[in-house]
């Protein structure tokens, strides 16, 4: 039975994506910064769990041991939506972006090694990054670098980390989880950039859970090194004008 260690296991995608991975047979150990949230979806999937913060070195190294000395796949579901003009950025907003969504996936992936090479098959390290890196969108400075870093991560340790460890990225859209809360909980911001896509309608959790379990499952086995959109055609497709 596989088994995967899920930070970002107690909402949003994470918490999909746990629950498909229990569907398809596997086991999860999943983390979170809430303790009720995590504690309750740990009940439903009969799960491990840690709780902590990704910024604590500590709860990254604690949840690697506490997940087991074999580990067949990781998922980096965490983020940040960080939206302000330039020069309304400070040095703490790009470095704070940058720790929970680039450093913190690294420290993930190092502490996590030793535990990936032990498992029996493939392993596997899924990270998430957005469709502005490659579209470039006003206001993303920050959230953006943070993520272009994550794109060049998957890349570089999917060439460093094989054949034993695939690396794969989706960059999804803006998507209907708490993370994006304070834009998709106006209606008339939701509809206006839900129009923008060629299938209008905002990317739920459950549509990048489904590729990320995937990903990280061995029916992905030759693939490594992709980012992949998943964004309703907004970074290919274009209907109007």
């Amino acid at each position: 039975m596989a088994h995967y260690l899920i930070f970002g296991g107690s909402g949003g995608v994470g918490s999909n994506l746990a629950r498909r991975m229990v569907e398809l047979g596997s086991t999860v150990h999943l983390t979170g910064r809430d303790d009720a949230r995590t504690r309750a979806l740990a009940n439903e999937l009969g799960a491990s769990f840690t709780v902590g913060d990704v910024r604590d070195e500590g709860h990254i190294k604690s949840a690697v041991e506490q997940a087991g000395p074999s580990i067949d796949g990781l998922a980096y579901a965490i983020g940040t939506i960080n939206l302000k003009p330039l020069m309304r950025l400070s040095d703490a907003d790009f470095l704070s972006d940058y720790t929970i969504n680039a450093l913190g996936a690294v420290k993930a992936v190092q502490a996590a090694l030793p535990a990936m090479k032990a498992s029996s098959g493939t392993a596997s390290v899924l990270f998430f990054s957005t469709i502005a890196v490659a579209q470039g969108f006003a206001s993303h400075a920050s959230i953006s670098m943070a993520k272009g870093a994550i794109e060049g991560l998957t890349r570089a340790l999917s060439a460093e980390l094989a054949p034993k460890i695939r690396v794969n990225a989706i960059a999804p859209s803006l998507t209907d989880t708490p993370l994006a809360s304070a834009l998709t909980s106006n209606p008339a911001i939701a509809q206006g950039i839900a129009a923008l896509h060629a299938i209008p309608r905002l990317g739920t959790s459950d549509d990048i859970a489904a590729l990320g379990a995937f990903l990280l499952g061995n029916q992905s086995g030759w693939i490594t090194g992709q980012v992949m959109a998943i964004d309703g055609g907004r970074s290919r497709a274009r209907t109007k004008g």
